[in-house]
């Protein structure tokens, strides 16, 4: 069954699915499952670790299994509580729950910090006094072995001395390091002695100024899993040269009778067209303000999704569309934008939005008179309930639905020519206005057909242009935000663009403040969600208020970048 949706239909497992189902089938770890969503508290998630959330959590809740949440919190530096409450917010919206599961690698600094003892009893670790520089040089290169350190073989009893005393705040910052004594002639880089602890003066957001010295993520990561008894290691394909150092850890300190051990699988991360996802650069696009913060709705941070409009249910959709697998590449954003618009066309209700408007007066109908016009919510749904909108003499259509000297096989409304207004009548064009200055057009003028009302026995006169609009007496005004994707390129990370600031798009965003609105959407809430019929999918913005309605485009009703083609 899919892992994102247990009423899915049955489908071919993906390759980690496939261990899973082996591991359980052999009674491996007494048949437990049990995964961990491990981020760093150092900024907000996107949606790349929404891929990686649905995995951590859908196949654990997939075989009756568990999953934690543990924030891997070692460089107190860059890490803040903000950053921890969006990460719990936002995996939450996705839909998931980690119960009372939720840890941090700091629960385990005691423990960590005594199994660097233990590697130092052992002479399996020494302090090094070089410079990460001189540590890096002397590494070598995968055909080139490594030189060894001249502290490698410090006794164990000054090495000793000097751990405690780094912790006890008597070294400067990167004057000392521990180090694995491992080989420094492994083909494998990561074997050569890594660094596993190093010397930092900065509070922790959680353990203040108790430590000095904070664990390396090689050294921290596989020993929180075996801490809390993960049978299954979930990690991006980067990881895959240091599954061998967090098997060698792990090995260190279990005990050698006892066979359990956690398992890392590794598979390939999202990457989307036009988009960025270097967690570095998404800062400093936020803290340059090229972006109104980290929820701006052209991010692709999961709390930026969430304010433009997108759904969970949507984003889980587009991850099981993309699966797993063992190669990187890079995906189509059309896709991701699909399938939220596949969801929206189900949930949203249909609504008339006017966001350039031009006046449309109905010469014949007579003056003061208003009709209750009947919209279907979402034709979507079976037996959908309908909602009224006022019709008046006076209304307003787009600008670009009318053209004074239109093109063949045009079916808008031009002079003489007949068009549908939507669930009300059809009307004919029979002149224009125009400013004396400016030559542009102010008015139109209309006649109505009386016996063409939608849904009137005998209306069903055909003509071949429909246009939405609003009453000009009782539509509300409305300010919409056009939101379009953030970079111009295809691959914005890629390092041959000399500065990817130079790719953002200067069209992403348009601010439309003259819209109106049909008077069913005046009491919509933050987050509430829209068609605007012929336009697009729509929500309000969490900034707007009864005095002052904002719009956030999601997707345009199709895909105006290029069709979808066969990426399921």
């Amino acid at each position: 069954m899919s892992i994102i949706d247990d009423s899915a239909e049955k489908r071919s497992l993906n390759f980690i699915e496939n261990i899973v189902e082996t591991d359980l089938k052999e009674g491996k770890n007494g048949n437990r499952i049990h995964t961990r969503f491990p981020p760093e508290p150092n900024g907000y998630l996107h949606i790349g670790h929404a891929k990686a959330i649905c995995l951590d959590f859908g196949i654990a809740k997939q075989h009756g299994g568990k999953c934690n949440l543990r924030f891997d919190d070692t460089n107190p530096t860059k890490e803040d509580t903000e950053y921890v409450d969006s990460i719990m917010e936002d995996i939450h919206w996705l839909g998931f729950d980690w119960e009372d599961r939720l840890f941090y690698a700091s629960d385990y600094f005691q423990k960590l910090y005594d199994f660097a003892i233990q590697l130092i009893k052992e002479g399996k670790a020494y302090i090094d006094d070089q410079s990460a520089e001189e540590i890096s040089k002397q590494k070598g290169t995968p055909t080139q072995a490594g030189i060894e350190s001249p502290y490698r073989n410090r006794p164990v009893d000054e090495n000793l001395d000097l751990f405690q005393r780094m912790n006890s705040g008597e070294f400067a910052e990167g004057s000392r390091v521990l180090r694995a004594k491992i080989d420094m002639t492994s083909s494998n880089m990561h074997f050569r002695d890594p660094i596993i602890y190093r010397i930092i003066h900065f509070p922790h957001h959680r353990t203040g100024n108790t430590w000095k010295v904070y664990p390396m993520y090689d050294f921290a990561h596989g020993e929180c899993d075996f801490f809390e008894g993960i049978t299954h290691s979930l990690c991006t394909l980067e990881f895959e040269v240091h599954r061998p150092l967090y098997d060698w850890f792990v090995d260190q300190l279990k005990d050698k009778n006892d066979d359990y051990r956690p398992r890392q699988i590794e598979f390939n991360r999202l990457n989307l067209t036009y988009t960025m996802m270097s967690k570095r650069k998404l800062l400093q696009l936020v803290q340059e303000n090229l972006v109104n913060g980290w929820d701006d709705p052209r991010m692709p941070t999961i709390c930026g999704l969430r304010r433009r409009g997108y759904t969970p249910e949507s984003i889980r959709s587009f991850v099981d569309k993309i699966g797993y697998t063992k190669f990187d590449g890079i995906i189509d954003v059309s896709l991701l934008e699909y399938s939220v618009r596949e969801h929206l066309n189900q949930i949203s209700t249909r609504v008339s939005a006017v966001i350039d408007p031009i006046k449309l007066i109905i010469t014949n109908y007579p003056e003061g008179q208003v009709e209750m016009m009947e919209a279907v919510d979402n034709p979507e749904i079976e037996n959908s309930p309908v909602h009224e909108i006022p019709f008046s003499r006076e209304i307003f259509i787009e600008r670009d639905d009318f053209m004074e000297n239109p093109p063949k096989k045009y079916f808008r409304l031009s002079l003489g020519n007949e068009v549908r207004l939507k669930n009300a009548y059809i009307v004919k064009c029979t002149g224009i206005k125009k400013n004396d200055v400016t030559d542009e057009i102010e008015e139109i003028y209309c006649e109505y057909d009386p016996e063409t009302k939608s849904g009137m026995i005998g209306s069903e006169r055909k003509v071949k242009g429909t246009l939405h609009w609003v009453s000009v007496e009782h539509s509300v005004p409305a300010e919409v935000r056009l939101y379009d994707r953030l970079f111009m390129v295809e691959n914005p990370a890629d390092e041959s663009e000399s500065d990817f600031r130079e790719s953002l798009n200067p069209d992403s965003l348009k601010i439309l403040s003259n819209c109106r609105i049909e008077p069913f959407a005046a009491n919509a809430q933050p987050l509430d969600r829209f068609q605007f019929q012929r336009i697009g999918y729509f929500n309000v913005d969490k900034d707007s208020t009864a005095d002052h309605l904002i719009f956030n485009r999601t997707v345009p009703l199709k895909d105006g970048w290029g069709k979808i083609k066969d990426k399921a």
